[in-house]
């Protein structure tokens, strides 16, 4: 019996980790792409909309469950000297077994100039 309830276990483990893994892992590769595109959008002349289509670009990269508008842009200052915050928040569905469940995540990052 209790060898049953040990492969049931691991089994299960295998299972959920599988399942939940993925989705962790494209939100850290996702958080980790727009604090990149904020440290060069800051000392850079780009406009709002083409930070976020480069953003929207990296989502559907990491099959990031979101849509343009769900992404919020605000450039504040000049190059060089202003300051650049992203925000990204979405949700994933995950249909387990017997159970489903959103996962929500809030991918964010906000970058200052070097002379602020």
């Amino acid at each position: 019996m209790k060898l049953i309830f040990a492969i049931t276990v691991v089994i299960v483990t295998i299972y959920l980790g599988v399942e939940l893994v993925p989705p962790y892992y494209s939100n850290y590769q996702f958080e980790d792409e727009i604090k990149n595109i904020a440290l060069l959008a800051t000392n850079d002349s780009q406009s709002e909309s083409v930070i976020r289509d480069a953003v929207y670009k990296k989502a559907v990269q990491f099959d990031i469950p979101i849509t343009k508008d769900q992404i919020k842009v605000h450039r504040v200052g000049t190059m060089g000297t202003g300051s650049v915050s992203i925000d990204a928040p979405y949700t994933v569905h995950l249909d387990l077994v017997g159970y489903s469940t959103d996962l929500s995540f809030d991918a964010a990052t906000i970058n200052k100039g070097a002379f602020q």
